[in-house]
């Protein structure tokens, strides 16, 4: 039998015994006398005039005891005492059920209780069933993940078989430099003072051949770009930014020149790190408007193009006056032989460890790159090599030590298709990739102090560094 039965059976089973209490006791309580009933449904008749009887007692559909009581006949001597009698019995009547009440709500409760836990009684039995049948099925899922886990764990042997292996080593080597410690103590013991000046001085010998050699290093063949490194994000799409490549090495001033035309205000920087934070030291105002992206700023002097025109410009910063001027004869301008960005960048300006350099086109030419060397103090020509590259199509251009390197677009994938030396009037098509990682580049150009290219890549200006190769010439060569 479930537990919801057994309780609801004592329920009902303490309540036929207070019923059966209520019929044997309450006419007890008042003083009255007791005619029993029979247990047929009759009823034995009992006058009125004998005092108060219990009729019967018994219980409704609810659970709920119910007295039927006769009353006597009332006589003036006797209906105090009848009354107050009445009155005790009808308080003990209430309190009676109000306990009963009390012991209903209770019943009640505890009624839900027992269904409450029968059902979840129900529930645990059947997941211990469930558990029971899927015991199997666990185990064999449990012993998969171990088994995978213990998969994972098996590539780890040989690593630790291999930190073994490295540990031994690790201790040869300790054991090898200790050895090592030992014979370099003797040797320094036996070299002596007077061995070391003179080993001081070899070293010293040494750091001057190295910088002789390092002056023979000046030139050479470019072999790779790498970079960029990006530098500040500043200014519009176009532009140029430069350092002189013939300052000394506490001169490390930055000029910096948005856009590619209708702009003439130059700005200066100190250092790098001021232009990287914006502090500008001194503003310049030209006297002319400039024409492209594609100035230098050489010994002290900017170099750029006129607007509108095919003449160049030296302008002194020390003095803020113009020391220079003169016409490219023949060159185009005002983008009639552009690079492919256009930008009027017709005439480009450039320096190497060579000199100063013009790169334009001329109709003469056949709209062709023509490279022309320049006398830096009066902007003379001082001899043109034409080459068979049309300037439209070069993305950019620079030079390295004589040698003019071009680039096949401003755009992604651009990489240095083309060169030309003026040593030898010779050019050879490359294939030297560098990333164009701002997508348009409108200003490349060679440093020779710093062996660097700057370029103003979309807004951003950036450094590329250069691996050049180089033949070193020994005095027998000379």
């Amino acid at each position: 039998m479930s537990p919801s039965l057994l309780k609801l059976g004592a329920v009902l089973s303490t309540m036929a015994m207070i019923s059966n209490w209520m019929s044997q006791t309450l006419p007890s309580l008042v003083g009255l006398n007791i005619t029993r009933l029979s247990t047929s449904d009759t009823l034995t008749q009992i006058s009125p005039k004998e005092g108060w009887q219990v009729y019967s007692s018994a219980q409704d559909p609810d659970g709920r005891c119910i007295c039927t009581v006769v009353a006597p006949e009332q006589n003036l001597c006797s209906r105090d005492a009848k009354s107050r009698q009445l009155r005790q019995l009808l308080e003990k009547v209430q309190n009676m059920s109000q306990s009963i009440e009390v012991l209903n709500l209770r019943t009640q409760r505890d009624f839900q209780y027992v269904l409450k836990m029968e059902t979840q009684m129900k529930g645990l039995k059947a997941k211990f069933r469930q558990i029971e049948d899927d015991r199997k099925t666990l185990m064999t899922k449990h012993f998969q993940e171990l088994k995978e886990k213990m998969d994972e764990l098996l590539p780890l042997i040989p690593v630790l078989e291999q930190y073994k292996t490295d540990a031994k080593l690790i201790t040869q080597f300790k054991e090898e430099i200790r050895n090592l410690s030992t014979v370099l103590t003797g040797i320094q013991e036996e070299i002596g003072a007077y061995d070391y000046e003179e080993l001081h001085q070899r070293v010293l010998s040494l750091e001057t051949r190295l910088r002789d050699c390092m002056k023979k290093l000046t030139c050479g063949k470019l072999m790779k770009i790498t970079g960029p490194i990006t530098v500040k994000i500043s200014g519009t799409r176009f532009g140029a930014w430069m350092t002189d490549p013939l300052a000394s090495e506490k001169n490390n001033r930055v000029w910096y020149m948005d856009s590619y035309t209708n702009n003439k205000i130059v700005r200066e920087y100190k250092s790098i790190a001021d232009f990287v934070s914006g502090a500008e030291s001194r503003t310049y105002n030209l006297p002319f408007k400039w024409a492209g992206t594609n100035h230098v700023v050489y010994n002290g002097s900017l170099y750029f193009n006129k607007y509108q025109s095919n003449i160049i410009i030296k302008y002194s910063f020390d003095t803020g006056r113009v020391l220079a001027q003169r016409s490219l004869e023949y060159a185009g301008f005002h983008n009639v032989y552009p690079y492919t960005w256009g930008g009027f960048s017709d005439i480009d300006l450039m320096a190497d460890e060579i000199g100063l350099w013009a790169v334009y086109a001329t109709n003469q030419n056949a709209g062709n790159i023509v490279i022309s060397q320049l006398n830096p103090d009066t902007l003379e020509v001082l001899k043109s090599w034409s080459t068979g590259y049309p300037k439209r199509s070069a993305g950019e251009s620079f030079m390295i030590c004589g040698t003019l390197y071009v680039t096949n677009s401003h755009l992604t994938g651009a990489k240095v298709y083309y060169s030309y030396s003026t040593k030898t009037s010779t050019y050879e098509y490359t294939d030297i990739p560098f990333h164009n990682q701002y997508f348009h580049i409108s200003m490349l150009d060679y440093n020779a102090r710093d062996r660097a290219l700057y370029a103003w890549n979309n807004g951003h200006q950036v450094l590329f560094n250069v691996t050049l190769f180089h033949v070193i010439k020994t005095e027998d060569d000379t």
